[in-house]
């Protein structure tokens, strides 16, 4: 296995292009400092993909921000170390000199692209900002090279997007817009800090292609940060794998995944969602069912507003939910899942006939519904962004039970939100702690904590991996699995991650453009999908690991 801290004498031709040497990162002086990132060392050669794995906290991002300067100088501080680049160290460079660099010699690509483009910039703007700060272009030579730029990503008909704004993008074509900003000047470093993490599994191995298409177009080399190791394994030639701050493995990627020797490695590559899920059993009670249910939005044009038309985001579907059982809503962004799930819990108007426990409650008003509530809860799928960061845990958790059962006492209260935090695997004494003070898969314990803490019947799970590490994904899954066959639970789980959904679902619903394109048992559509939508999703999801060696599936 190669040493990625070796220091032998190399000759100009084989000198690194980026080359970080006992890198330390620490935040906080004095005795209250502590360190992000522990004499870590790793190089990367002109052409070549290094991969940095690990979980969060692990260092990643923090190590790649490093490179450019990009931390909070204070309280940031670098106690060991020197990061290379063409052999030059870039932490002892000047504020000058370092602007020089970013953006021109190394880009980046960050992780969500609606935070990390300007809401208030058009597309065109954006891009060609770059190209006149760099390289001192003029409008006309500027508008052009971001047409070409547009068009090398992949935009369809880039004209008509100059004047776009990234929330009139898709989540894919966001991404495509910061690659292009990042190629820009063409640089020969790329970092690549989670750029598929908030995509859709086709979207996802399209950037993939994209992104390795043009690494051989352009001849760059590529710092690659993910927790993804099945990506790592057809996109990398070199991984470092990091936790707490350190790298405890590194080498070639085929190497390390046919032979990993640190105990961190074997669990990285151990953590998917297993287990299956129940057995489907079509005696169980029906908890939901909804008919014909269809969500319009109305397109309104005109100095009147007339509506011309309707954005048909649910168009006719027909979906059943059992006692015990799981239904799997899976599909790409923008193709009606989560409008489905609030049609169904009546958080949205919609049409068609909507029944709970064999009552109609499509015509109920809001008061007849709120009795309703405790037994349909909802897990949402950013579980910071849905916790008030002004409130305890304690009183997130027991809201609920505040609303809905006024009667009791603040004690029996208390005690009922102790039990639910045990019961989702967390110490009942944190609960008057703040959200930010848990970590991504605690917040989402807590979330389902909130909900159960109710004693629901029916509970919609929307995308609540989605933004959690591989290993936390997997003990969420069995979580949610013994939650359910210990209460009898209905989910409706909604999601793009086909291997959660595959953990979980024994029914699935593969939903396009607000219609369902294939619907049945779950192992009928995983092992034997019938549409060519449906063969595509799996594709992208589980084909990506036995590619060819560089392709990844789109």
């Amino acid at each position: 296995m190669s040493d990625e801290t070796s220091m032998t004498a190399k000759t100009p031709q084989d000198q690194p292009l980026l080359d970080v040497r006992d890198l330390s990162v620490a935040f906080g002086e004095g005795e209250t400092r502590s360190l992000a990132v522990n004499r870590i060392s790793f190089s990367i050669r002109k052409g070549e993909t290094l991969a940095l794995v690990g979980e969060s906290g692990s260092g990643k991002s923090v190590s790649a921000l490093s490179v450019l300067k990009l931390l909070p100088y204070p309280p940031a501080s670098h106690p060991t170390g020197q990061i290379l680049f063409q052999g030059k160290d870039l932490l002892t460079a000047g504020d000058t000199a370092i602007r020089k660099v970013r953006g021109n010699k190394i880009s980046m690509i960050f992780q969500e692209p609606m935070t990390s483009l300007n809401p208030l910039h058009t597309v065109e703007r954006q891009i060609a900002e770059v190209l006149k700060i760099h390289r001192g272009m003029g409008e006309r030579q500027a508008r052009e090279r971001v047409i070409d730029l547009l068009t090398k990503v992949g935009i369809p008909e880039p004209e008509t997007r100059l004047g776009s704004y990234p929330h009139q993008l898709s989540g894919g074509q966001r991404q495509r817009v910061m690659i292009a900003m990042a190629l820009a000047n063409e640089p020969d470093l790329l970092i690549a800090d989670e750029p598929t993490t908030a995509l859709d599994v086709t979207v996802q191995a399209q950037i993939l292609k994209l992104l390795k298409d043009l690494q051989r177009q352009e001849g760059m080399a590529m710092l690659f940060i993910t927790h993804d190791l099945g990506i790592v394994r057809k996109f990398a030639d070199r991984v470092c794998v990091m936790t707490k701050g350190e790298i405890v493995e590194s080498g070639p990627v085929a190497e390390i995944f046919a032979n990993p020797q640190h105990e961190y490695t074997r669990h990285l590559l151990a953590a998917e969602p297993k287990g299956s899920p129940p057995a489907h059993d079509d005696s169980a009670p029906v908890v939901v069912r909804a008919e014909d249910l269809k969500v319009w939005f109305p397109i309104r044009r005109g100095f009147l507003r007339r509506t011309v038309g309707h954005v048909k985001a649910v168009d006719g579907i027909d979906v059943t939910v059992r006692e015990g059982q799981t239904l799997g809503i899976v599909g790409e962004s923008g193709s009606g899942k989560t409008t489905l799930g609030l049609a169904i819990l009546r958080m949205i108007s919609s049409t068609g006939r909507i029944a709970f426990k064999g009552a109609d409650i499509q015509g109920l008003g809001w008061k007849d519904m709120r009795p309703l509530r405790r037994d349909m809860q909802i897990v949402f799928q950013d579980p910071f962004g849905a916790l008030s960061p002004r409130m305890s845990v304690a009183d997130i958790v027991g809201e609920g039970l505040a609303v809905h059962f006024p009667g009791i006492t603040a004690e029996e209260r208390d005690t009922r939100v102790a039990r639910a935090l045990e019961e989702v695997g967390l110490d009942a004494a944190t609960r008057f702690r703040y959200p930010h003070e848990f970590s991504g898969g605690q917040r989402q314990r807590i979330s389902i904590a909130r909900a159960m803490v109710l004693e629901p019947k029916f509970v919609m799970l929307d995308e609540p991996t989605s933004a959690l590490d591989m290993s936390v994904q997997a003990q969420v899954v069995d979580l949610l699995r013994d939650l359910q066959k210990k209460h009898g639970l209905a989910y409706l789980f909604i999601s793009h991650d086909l291997k959660v959904v595959r953990a979980l679902a024994n029914e699935v619903v593969v939903m396009k453009s607000g219609k369902v394109v294939e619907q049945g048992q779950a192992h009928e559509i995983f092992e034997a999908p019938k549409t060519d939508y449906t063969k595509a999703l799996m594709a992208a999801a589980f084909r990506i690991e036995t590619a060819p060696e560089g392709v990844v599936s789109a």
